[in-house]
């Protein structure tokens, strides 16, 4: 997983974009890998996308009147280039909805980097609602989208 984000964080310095400019956080990665809510997608032995569904609100973001506790919540989703635009990630979103409603979740949720313009284009086109932008100065995150669980 720790390689899909570095090459992820590679190809957005690229682009000149910012988001994920930092080493990946190994002890949230060995942690969400513990508590069984890390998931990798495969091509035949290979690893090409990562994707982490838990019900983690960030309290920062998600304020009581959201419900928080209505959604499962996208972290760390990111796909090989090799990959990109073959509908891998799309794919992985719908995965995550079937099982937030599998557990009787009304929404999908995830906060995104909050001027990546491209990111925003792909959740809407992948059905997500821009709800807000909470910009607090600490946090380069605070995109925050939903889609029902519903949709699919």
């Amino acid at each position: 997983m720790e390689s899909l984000l570095r090459e992820a964080s590679a190809w957005l310095a690229s682009r000149s974009i910012d988001q994920w400019q930092y080493p990946p956080h190994r002890d949230r990665i060995t942690e969400a890998l513990e508590q069984g809510v890390c998931f990798l997608a495969f091509q035949g032995d290979k690893p090409i996308a990562t994707i982490q569904v838990d019900d983690f609100a960030d309290p920062e973001f998600w304020k009581p009147q959201d419900r928080p506790d209505a959604a499962l919540y996208v972290h760390r989703m990111a796909v090989t280039r090799t990959n990109s635009g073959a509908g891998v990630g799309t794919s992985l979103l719908d995965w995550a909805s079937e099982r937030a409603a599998a557990r009787g979740k009304q929404w999908l949720r995830l906060d995104a980097w909050k001027d990546n313009q491209g990111l925003h284009r792909f959740y809407k086109d992948a059905g997500f609602t821009l709800l807000r932008i909470v910009d607090l100065p600490h946090r380069r995150s605070g995109a925050l989208f939903q889609r029902p669980t519903a949709d699919l």
